[in-house]
């Protein structure tokens, strides 16, 4: 994943299938379908396999290789819902669309499980539950606050004591906290190379190492021109690039702020020790405004991420201070080796829900995945697919709204910046 390899993605222990390499080819010439497909990610292979799945006839273009971009490098939480809560989602949409919005919520992460189990994905996953844990006193309330919301839909969730949580995490430096039953783990890139897998059995075709350079609109359809001079005609487009979609439309990228997260793994971890870390096997996300999310892997590892330079790495030095938040939390692990460093991007909105757009009839425009991506960006796929099937919008999370490009785009990198320093503070202090 890295042009030099000091900072292997290793395909040994990250990755425990393989997509036959013939099954995913770069495009070659003038090609035809009814959907075209753009971006090999969780949200366009979740489109492409439920399309499929209906006998529609679709095709994805991916520019790298399967898992390249952030669905490849990511901590493989299973996170609920979305970044909103649903006396938030109501407040702002309504009872019946906010209503609509919390069923999505609730289903993001089973949507997961029901394609792993009907497809019989090979992926190493996880379905025991997921932990928000509170840094601080104030924290503990915004999570009391979070819970109560849940419990009133009926969720199954339940608050931990300060005492409860250290027996479930191995660590006493959290002050309370919530469980909830729905979350789990996953090792993302198998999944999303096994959903590639499943899309192609499915009768979608995959093509990889084929990046898109422009779209245009040709009488009732679409000329989609890739990097190679070879165009795709198709009936209806969706793009699905998040984080990666330079120049693949005006303004797309530029409505959102795409930070890279950093994720680093230790050597599988001696038994006396892998019993005192996570000793209940959940993952874990923080409350910071900078979070730590951490779990251990189905090989022992211990797996921690969070914000980094929003460049792309130089150096080692730039995993050092989750190195360290691993290290206060688990002492224990201080003489363990760290073997594996890696990052990708996400793609953030302003207001922290997931975008849809379709600036022209047949044509939609999928961002936003607020790092929850995993579940969010699979049940997007199954509502794209079902809106394109149905004409449905109700079939959709969110309504179509106008692409926005954010004021001042070209400062995010400072902007960024100085808001991770500004949260470093906040945190240091709550």
């Amino acid at each position: 994943m890295f042009p030099d390899n000091r900072f292997p993605l290793a395909p040994a222990l990250w990755h425990d299938t393989a997509v036959e390499p013939a099954a995913t080819t770069p495009l070659g010439g003038r090609a035809e379908t009814d959907t075209l497909i753009i971006g090999g990610g969780y949200a366009g292979l979740s489109t492409a396999l439920h399309l499929a799945e209906s006998g529609a006839q679709c095709m994805v273009l991916e520019a790298k290789e399967i898992g390249f971009g952030g669905s490849g490098r990511n901590g493989g939480q299973l996170v609920p819902g979305l970044k909103k809560d649903p006396s938030e989602l109501i407040a702002a949409y309504g009872a019946e669309r906010g209503g609509q919005m919390i069923e999505f919520a609730q289903a993001t992460v089973s949507t997961v499980f029901s394609v792993i189990d009907r497809h019989k994905l090979n992926v190493p996953h996880t379905r025991n539950g997921w932990i928000q844990p509170a840094h601080s006193q104030t924290a503990l309330s915004l999570v009391q606050k979070r819970l109560a919301d849940w419990q009133k839909q009926g969720a199954p969730v339940r608050g931990l004591s300060r005492s409860e949580l250290a027996d479930l995490l191995g660590t006493d430096q959290y002050y309370g906290g919530w469980f909830d039953e729905r979350g789990g783990s996953l090792q993302p890139l198998s999944y999303v190379r096994e959903l590639a897998r499943a899309a192609l059995q499915a009768g979608a075709l995959v093509h990889t190492d084929t990046a898109v350079q422009f779209i245009e609109k040709k009488g009732s359809g679409w000329h989609v021109t890739t990097s190679s001079g070879y165009v795709v005609q198709a009936r209806r487009v969706v793009v699905c690039a998040n984080a990666y979609s330079d120049g693949i439309w005006k303004n797309l990228k530029e409505s959102v702020v795409d930070p890279n997260t950093y994720q680093v793994a230790t050597a599988p971890l001696p038994d006396d020790i892998a019993k005192t870390v996570l000793p209940h096997g959940q993952p874990v996300s923080d409350t910071r405004n900078l979070l730590l999310y951490f779990r251990k892997d189905h090989t022992g590892r211990f797996m921690m991420g969070g914000r980094g330079p929003f460049r792309e790495p130089r150096g080692k030095q730039d995993w050092d201070h989750l190195k360290k938040a691993i290290t206060l939390l688990y002492p224990q692990l201080k003489d363990i080796a760290f073997e594996y460093y890696w990052c990708g991007r996400v793609s953030v909105t302003q207001d922290y829900m997931p975008h849809l757009h379709q600036p022209e009839p047949g044509l939609i425009l999928n961002i936003g995945c607020q790092g929850r991506g995993i579940g969010l960006q699979t049940a997007m796929g199954k509502a794209i697919a079902s809106y394109l099937q149905t004409g449905n919008e109700a079939a959709l999370p969110v309504p179509f709204t106008p692409v926005q490009r954010l004021p001042f785009y070209g400062l995010r990198k400072l902007y960024v910046g100085a808001l991770i320093s500004w949260y470093r503070y906040l945190d240091s202090r709550t």
